[in-house]
């Protein structure tokens, strides 16, 4: 593990045996409404914090990590359990991690909601923030603004 960098955001899990950090401004933010990131979260909703992977590293610890379906590694504390990150095939590149281990969340507001076809009926954010059906590249269209967009 490396020391950390006094420009870097930094985060941890519940109990602190996980910590990162990473250089710049996310690429982007977003509250994600798809089965699979509410199941690994266990709530309505998962919020990433989508970073470049050459601007990560962990401070300390090690995650453990399950492989939820081809291509995809979702990261957890082995001691705590929290869900820390998430790392996909289709995106090599990049790093998602959960919004919630941010030492300071209120840093980085979300820009979006991806996957909204699959959010459940009763839970939806009253924002104006951008609405994806899904996020399948960087050029994908939103389907509507603000909250029971299709």
């Amino acid at each position: 593990m490396s020391e950390p960098k006094t420009d870097a955001t930094r985060g941890h899990c519940l109990c602190g045996a996980i910590a990162y950090e990473f250089s710049g401004k996310p690429k982007w933010v977003m509250h994600c409404h798809c089965e699979s990131c509410r199941r690994a979260v266990s709530s309505a909703v998962a919020t990433y914090v989508g970073v470049d992977i050459d601007q990560f590293h962990y401070l300390q610890g090690t995650p453990s990590v399950y492989q939820s379906s081809p291509g995809v590694n979702r990261y957890f504390c082995p001691t705590c359990g929290s869900p820390m990150a998430y790392a996909g095939s289709r995106w090599p590149k990049e790093v998602h991690l959960f919004h919630g281990t941010l030492d300071d969340p209120a840093k980085f507001p979300p820009t979006g909601h991806a996957h909204i076809g699959e959010r459940v009926d009763w839970f939806d954010v009253h924002d104006d923030l951008p609405r994806y059906k899904e996020i399948a590249s960087r050029d994908a269209k939103p389907v509507g603004k603000g909250p029971k967009s299709p």
